[in-house]
């Protein structure tokens, strides 16, 4: 007998995809990790409940494709249908040892790349990106779309807050190139954004985002190159996203982040990504930034789903399954 299976009703996996438990387990081509973790926010505490409402608000969306009647494009038909995308549920979190979990991500991340699916990660606050980024071996260039810089410097014995992942991702080998856009708090400091930059890194505050556009934000590197994009919920104007502890005003509107990340896509070759930040006992009752959350990862992986170099990727599995 066929389910309804409303948003409310059975276990919310991401888009109900399949979940695996054993990561030994993987085949899929796409893979999405939860990391509840919060502990590198130095103000209000929530977003480890992120991966949850991020995961209960994607039910709302058909598990067999979604359509945009903008554009009359259906995304990730294949595969929802196919069983190309599972839920590798979240990693396991040892509260009040950082080292301890960041290790943790670190081996889900790789296990998943050794697996040879994409990782598509749910925060948890942006410190997480730091042992996301440290299991790719391959360089790589780093998109961070963001309304700070969160590039602190290593003092009073902070190292692993939300304020420094960027330091440790750029200091490391396998990052080709970090490019910052959306950057505009007056809580980023001077001497931060002028280290950043001398450092050979881009900060693209909101003016000359907006200067550039979509396809020039992608036009920022060469064409084809491997790229991490990491996305905090607060690169997003603050009216937008009451679910988000570090919002601030004159962020981007939903086209402009959704045209940006549809650019990047179609210009780059995409090998993971990560979404970050969304608080949901801040949020209004309707859930809205967790819903635009969910509506942010999955119009995202649609488009990466969508390209050429995807499709003949899907088209050799099926191939080689026969």
């Amino acid at each position: 007998m066929d389910r309804v299976d409303r948003p409310y009703v059975g276990i919310p996996s991401f888009l109900r995809t399949p979940i695996c438990a054993d990561l030994s387990d993987l085949d899929a081509d796409v893979a999405i990790l939860g990391v509840p973790f919060d502990e590198g926010s130095p103000f209000l505490p929530g977003s480890r409940m992120g991966p949850r409402a991020l995961r209960e608000h994607s039910l709302r969306f058909s598990p067999r494709g979604v359509y945009d009647p903008e554009t009359g494009n259906e995304y990730l038909a294949a595969e929802l249908t196919g069983g190309l995308i599972a839920d590798v549920g979240d990693v396991d979190i040892r509260p009040t040892n950082t080292e301890a979990t960041f290790e943790n991500i670190t081996a889900s991340v790789r296990a998943i790349l050794e697996r040879g699916a994409m990782p598509v990660v749910l925060g948890g606050d942006h410190s997480i990106t730091y042992p996301i980024f440290r299991a790719f071996d391959r360089p790589v260039h780093v998109i961070q779309f963001d309304a700070h810089c969160d590039y602190g410097s290593f003092e009073h014995g902070l190292r692993y807050t939300n304020g420094h992942a960027f330091r440790h991702v750029a200091a490391m080998e396998t990052a080709l190139s970090l490019t910052q856009v959306g950057i505009r708090s007056l809580r980023n400091s001077k001497d931060q954004i002028d280290e950043i930059r001398a450092d050979g890194n881009r900060v693209i505050p909101m003016g000359q985002f907006r200067s550039l556009g979509p396809s020039g934000i992608a036009e920022l590197l060469p064409p084809g190159s491997p790229v991490y994009v990491s996305i905090d919920v607060d690169a997003l104007d603050m009216s937008l996203v009451p679910g988000c502890v570090s919002a601030e005003p004159d962020g981007m509107s939903y086209p402009e982040l959704r045209d940006s990340l549809r650019a990047i896509a179609e210009r780059h070759e995409i090998i993971g990504f990560d979404f970050v930040e969304v608080n949901p006992p801040l949020d209004v009752g309707t859930g809205v930034t967790a819903y635009l959350g969910a509506l942010v990862v999955i119009e995202f992986l649609g488009h990466i789903c969508n390209q050429p170099r995807w499709i003949e990727r899907r088209e050799n599995r099926r191939v080689a399954a026969r």
